[in-house]
């Protein structure tokens, strides 16, 4: 018999990558978040910004990004402008600087419109979960190795999860566009 409880983790895993995508989204204040996805040509090696480099948050508009090598600066620079996130770093020499800017009303509704592509990204996701899951039960029926009763039951629940992670899905995505929205 198919057990339901033992397959959250693949509906979970749908959640974690849409909240990592969302945090990629940039608001009107400065998180770490939104370079954490950025990768430096360092050394001949493609790395995570975060492995050769401290960032932090300055105030509500800056982050500062210290390469723990000088000679990366150029790197870390090129790198971010290449991630083409919306933001210009400032080399001082010492650290890069990246002042987030003010988001216009128009740039909001952007962002909006990417949020809702993600989010519905995430539900089709959820939904493929379900749909492979729906054909081992019933695949499961057809083999004998459960009634029609237990179907109707495996069904019902499996319906009832995929709305609670959809429903959380939905949660997260309002809450992020209010952050967006937010001035």
């Amino acid at each position: 018999m198919i057990d339901l409880n033992s397959r959250k983790a693949e509906f979970e895993k749908h959640l974690e990558h849409l909240s990592q995508e969302l945090k990629t989204l940039r608001t009107g204040r400065a998180s770490t978040a939104l370079l954490e996805h950025i990768h430096v040509d360092a050394y001949g090696v493609s790395t995570p910004l975060q492995h050769c480099a401290s960032l932090s948050v300055a105030d509500a508009r800056t982050l500062v990004i210290s390469p723990w090598d000088r000679s990366l600066l150029k790197e870390v620079e090129k790198a971010i402008v290449q991630a083409n996130i919306g933001v210009s770093p400032i080399n001082d020499g010492v650290v890069i600087r990246v002042v987030m800017p003010s988001l216009t009303e128009e740039n909001r509704k952007n962002l909006v419109k990417s949020l809702g592509a993600r989010v519905e990204q995430a539900r089709v996701g959820l939904r493929s979960v379900r749909d492979k899951i729906k054909e081992e039960i019933l695949k499961a029926e057809k083999a004998k190795e459960m009634t029609e009763d237990d179907r109707f039951a495996l069904l019902k629940d499996l319906d009832e999860m995929t709305r609670e992670f959809t429903d959380h899905v939905e949660q997260m995505g309002k809450a992020k566009e209010q952050d967006i929205m937010t001035i």
